[in-house]
């Protein structure tokens, strides 16, 4: 548990760090992402790297 708050405060200070543009950018980069028929192998790449 105290691994994932450590992620999200990383995750938290890195979106502080950009600008309302390349926020926007990434979100929907990570939605289309998320909308393709891979996501769940996407989601499981992402959870064995943490």
């Amino acid at each position: 548990m105290d691994n994932n708050n450590v992620d999200m405060a990383k995750l938290m200070n890195m979106i502080s760090k950009m600008d309302k543009n390349e926020l926007q950018q990434g979100l929907a980069k990570l939605n289309q992402m998320m909308s393709k028929e891979d996501k769940e192998k996407l989601l499981k790449q992402f959870k064995n790297c943490n």
